[in-house]
């Protein structure tokens, strides 16, 4: 029994390996080369989570609900404007709410406005509006990227070698607090590796003080990360699927590898555009 859940596990961390293999390529190239490319990343990327979103959520009228999702997260992406934005998911969300009213799942289907909107613009108003300048956007960009990225590996190695008490099993039976300390201390471990890469490099200057500050910032962040996990596996659990889609072939769907990311992605907006004073 143990060799087969060893080796389960072995094969789910061989399967993340490959799938990050094959995603991080593209995120990479298209931080690197900007607009239009990161924003029609961003977009092809909120087309897949719509239609997963709506087949994943029983529907009565799914194609409705994705287009509802489309055109919230279209306006979003590529108008400009904090307060329109705003207003355009809010008035999504209102238009989904009032349309599924005889739906099982109503809040759910209503969520995904949010959820997929506010997530990806969070990921872009991070990289055009924070990170402003290049390559700056493109190394913190991709600084917030490895750091939840890190989390979901460090967490799945430690969580499947070490085991231990759950984390939380009525929500995700196979996660260990062994797995949040393993993914913790990963992402804080690739914080410092990754800024003392670029500091070797001449590409910023990089002091004791700098590093960690970055380090508390990668453990709030993979925090942040592993509670959106937890927040999808409790999403699927309350509508019955095992995984958000089949687009990934054996893997799961591109909710199920990037929950953590576009959860802590209005989180690690707010945090550098506004909440960091509160650490210096």
């Amino acid at each position: 029994m143990a060799k087969h859940s060893l080796k389960k596990g072995s094969n789910s961390w061989f399967k993340r390996t490959a799938a990050s293999l094959v995603m991080l390529p593209v995120a990479v190239v298209a931080l690197w080369m900007g607009y239009p490319f990161v924003d029609m990343l961003a977009l092809f990327v909120g087309v897949l989570l719509s239609w997963e979103w709506a087949q994943m959520v029983p529907s009565q009228k799914p194609m409705v609900y994705m287009g509802a999702y489309l055109f919230s997260l279209a306006i979003s992406l590529f108008v400009v404007n904090l307060y329109l934005n705003a207003f355009v998911i809010i008035l999504t969300s209102v238009f989904v709410w009032l349309k599924a009213r005889r739906e099982e799942h109503r809040n759910l289907l209503t969520l995904g406005v949010l959820y997929i909107s506010l997530g990806l613009v969070s990921l872009l108003w991070l990289y055009h509006d924070v990170f402003s300048y290049p390559p700056y956007n493109f190394y913190m960009t991709l600084w917030f990227f490895v750091m939840v990225w890190a989390m979901d590996v460090g967490g799945l190695m430690v969580g499947t070698t070490l085991k231990g008490p759950k984390l939380a099993p009525k929500i995700s039976p196979n996660k260990t607090w062994s797995g949040l300390l393993g993914g913790i201390l990963l992402a804080m471990l690739a914080s410092a590796a990754y800024l003392f890469v670029l500091a070797k490099l001449s590409l910023v200057r990089v002091d004791a003080y700098t590093q960690v500050f970055f380090c508390v910032l990668a453990l709030i962040i993979a925090l942040v990360a592993q509670v959106g996990d937890l927040i999808e596996s409790a999403i699927k659990r309350r509508v019955g699927v095992k995984d958000s889609s089949h687009l990934i072939p054996g893997h799961g769907g591109v909710f199920d590898r990037i929950d953590g990311l576009i959860f802590a992605a209005p989180f690690a907006y707010w945090l550098f555009q506004y909440g960091i004073w509160l650490f210096l």
